[in-house]
């Protein structure tokens, strides 16, 4: 027993011994260090202790990005909780529900002070809201409150910035704390830390804000905008690199990236390392140290080096040329180059840690751009490489969707974040991430519509939904109806006789109230009178009364057979996204005239299908009435013979197809609108039975040829404030003319199932 407990006394001791020998210099300097702890506390770890560990690069360089100057974690958040000192806030605690309701969700802009500088940005983001369909002029009906003090530039540095914003808000009688107001930033902080810093207290206010940072950003609250130029469009803004539906060819470059390298401060990580990547063959990585007032003063060895090869690319051809862009942060998290990326089809791969990307609240951002991480940039090269090229195609064609549906415009920014916001207000009425994410977008998508997927004309081919198999006949009648011999009465006989008709709807556009329904022949289908508003726009008003997903539009003086119904109703069910109909018409640029043109003649190009005699989605009743601000329905009505054209462009923009003509056994004579009484035609329609005289032939080049006459000068007119308004002309041209199978071959008649359609 004492032999035992000597043995285990001998190896204590013995243990001892080497922990002293081999660990007791250890243990001194790390005491060591704890004792220097109290006297210089450190704001951040540098691990350049060459005792501890190893260092494989200058300890200069390792330093650099921990620049005194710079503010460690803890004090970045206290500035953050300054300018957020509602940090808590969610939909439901900070904003006003009740204001909604009554009038629903309508924006309300400040009237501008007298002498308060306005940057042009900020003119284009009020101009956006007060022509858009959310504007109201009268505070008492608003939901939303935009400033009018431009609180884009919040760097206290920049010429632009606004000094005491803070005493100027306060003054409003509406601001309540920033409740139920929206306040659009794009710069934030100012030098060497670049903070989320305003200079004022946004109090209970939404924030729509580029450079977002995750930690900061206030979900289901605030809305994370792109940072985008002055110089970007107001409205139409310019389209995507690659076409609809199209393969890119195989491009020069896998991955590019040419932009500034800062030498010092925040974000000059990144991109000092970003040269590591470059291989000279197809992954190109240019920077440049000549920016700046003293660059000279912290240029480095590679900085002539670099300068050089910089200038021997132009950036927009490595832009255009390159399967992927490297889009990494600058002084803030967000840059300009993220949206020439998108419009370039070049798929953005974001070295940004912390940045929440533009509208993420709807845009799935998986499918158009592959986000990296800073620390792990030697990795992007062989990350990119194992894409597969289908996915890398679908990557393309989703950044070009995205950048025409939400980014092209400032526009389409603004209308979007307003969306996101008005979706808030009723989630069970709101677009989920599919409808935002797929054609046409979320903007063209109304929820109060409907949520169903199937009550769309958009999505049947890719969800397998088709449309209902019957149609609702839309008849405006300016006219009293008499005896069985007038062109009304012989259409609703030859529409009713259509299997595929389900109703008849006559929309009664004159003050003189309607015949008795014993004068009115008698129909297969309902006939249902509608009594409207003398008004052209009216034709195109959402009515309960249609049920049916398809609508023929007729005038009443329209001749069409029921073959002729039959075989478009068959052809637009093929294409319910489109206008299908019988008369056409075409736009052309005149250049001599330096405007668009518009022509009646019989060519092989066609760009409008007239709603005289035309099938479309119900669904395009609600964009035309709800979507279209007030104004352009205006103009509709102002301007005889427009609202057709005011269609076809809609449908042309929400579509980016053209319409379709199908074969018509008679030729279409366009009806001339006259101003008239009540009892001999509303005003801005044609009397009964008053046609146009035939179109100009002349050349379509020439503008006078087809501006001859008035409606046609009208009709020009109309096309031209339309273009101006969408920011381009979305008409599109086409050649197609769909006919029935066996259409006017030698063979027998009885194998075609449309033989009246070749009957003179």
């Amino acid at each position: 027993m004492q032999t035992r407990k000597k043995y285990i006394f001998l190896t204590f001791l013995a243990s001892w011994l080497l922990l002293f020998f081999f660990g007791g210099d250890q243990l001194r300097r790390f005491a060591f260090f704890s004792g220097r702890k109290a006297e210089a506390r450190r704001n951040w770890p540098r691990w350049t202790d060459r005792t501890l560990l190893r260092s494989f690069a200058d300890p200069e360089e390792l330093q650099r990005d921990g620049d005194p100057a710079l503010l460690s974690p803890r004090e970045r958040r206290a500035a953050w909780l300054s300018v957020y000192k509602t940090s808590r806030c969610r939909m439901e605690t900070c904003f006003d529900f009740s204001r909604c309701e009554r009038h629903g969700f309508k924006v309300f802009t400040y009237p501008q002070e007298r002498g308060q500088p306005v940057s042009e940005t900020y003119s284009k983001i009020l101009s956006s809201i007060e022509r858009s369909r959310y504007h109201t002029p009268n505070p008492e009906e608003a939901c939303l409150f935009i400033l009018s003090i431009d609180t884009l530039d919040r760097d206290h540095l920049s010429a632009q910035y606004v000094r005491n914003v803070d005493e100027k808000i306060r003054g409003f009688p509406l601001w309540n704390g920033g409740r139920n107001h929206l306040i659009f930033n794009l710069y934030s902080g100012t030098w060497p830390g670049y903070t989320g810093e305003l200079g004022f207290d946004i109090g209970q206010a939404i924030l729509a804000k580029a450079s977002f940072d995750t930690q900061s950003f206030r979900p289901g609250f605030d809305v994370s905008i792109p940072l985008f130029s002055k110089d970007h469009p107001q409205r139409g803004g310019d389209r995507g690199w690659l076409y609809q539906d199209s393969v890119p060819p195989k491009k020069k470059y896998l991955l590019v990236f040419k932009g500034k390298r800062y030498l010092t401060g925040i974000g000059s990580g990144t991109r000092n390392a970003l040269h590591h990547i470059h291989n000279g063959k197809d992954i190109i990585s240019l920077t440049t140290c000549k920016h700046g007032k003293d660059w000279e003063k912290h240029k480095d060895t590679r900085c002539d080096k670099d300068n050089v090869d910089y200038e021997r690319f132009d950036y927009q051809e490595l832009l255009h040329n390159s399967t992927f862009c490297i889009v990494p942060r600058g002084r803030r998290l967000g840059s300009f180059r993220f949206l020439e990326a998108l419009q370039a089809a070049c798929i953005p791969v974001l070295l940004s840690d912390g940045w929440e990307l533009p509208f993420s609240e709807a845009i799935d951002w998986g499918k158009a751009a592959v986000v990296g991480s800073e620390r792990l940039l030697l990795q992007i090269p062989s990350a990119v490489r194992c894409i597969h090229p289908e996915r890398v195609l679908a990557f393309q064609q989703q950044t070009q969707f995205l950048w025409d549906a939400y980014f092209s415009s400032v526009d389409k920014i603004v209308h979007t974040t307003l969306e996101i916001i008005k979706d808030r207000l009723s989630p069970p009425r709101s677009r989920s991430r599919l409808l935002w994410n797929a054609l046409p977008g979320g903007l063209l998508v109304l929820p109060d519509f409907s949520t169903h997927l199937g009550d769309f004309p958009f999505y049947y081919l890719q969800h397998g939904y088709s449309p209902s198999k019957k149609f609702t006949a839309l008849i405006r009648v300016v006219s009293q109806a008499g005896s069985l011999s007038q062109p009304i009465l012989r259409l609703i006989q030859a529409v009713s006789g259509s299997q595929y008709c389900a109703q008849i709807v006559v929309l009664w556009s004159c003050e003189k109230p309607p015949p008795p329904s014993g004068k009115w022949p008698q129909s297969a289908v309902p006939l249902t009178i509608i009594q409207g508003r003398r008004k052209l726009s009216d034709r195109f008003f959402p009515f309960e009364a249609i049920q049916t997903d398809a609508v023929l539009s007729l005038d009443e003086d329209t001749s069409l057979s029921t073959s002729e119904v039959d075989f478009a109703f068959s052809v637009w069910r093929s294409f319910p996204e489109r206008i299908v109909g019988f008369p056409t018409q075409s736009h052309f640029w005149d250049p001599e005239q330096g405007r668009w043109g518009y022509t009646s003649k019989w060519t092989n190009e066609l760009s409008i299908v007239l709603t005289a005699a035309a099938f479309y989605h119900r669904y395009y009743h609600s964009l035309f009435t709800e979507y279209l601000p007030a104004g352009l329905r205006e103009l509709v009505d102002g301007l005889a013979a427009c609202e057709d054209i005011l269609m076809n462009v809609l449908v042309a923009a929400v579509t980016k197809l053209p319409p379709i003509k199908v074969t018509q056994r008679k030729q279409h004579k366009e009806g001339v609108a006259q101003p008239a009484e009540c009892g001999d035609g509303a005003a801005g329609t044609p009397r009964p039975g008053q046609r146009s005289p035939p179109a100009p032939h002349s050349a379509p080049a020439k503008a006078k040829g087809t501006a001859g006459s008035r409606p046609f000068s009208r009709r020009q007119d109309c096309l031209n404030q339309l273009a101006d308004w969408f920011g381009y002309m979305p008409l599109l041209s086409s050649q197609l003319r769909l006919d029935p199978v066996l259409y006017k071959d030698q063979v027998s008649v009885l194998r075609k199932k449309y033989p009246s359609l070749e009957k003179p």
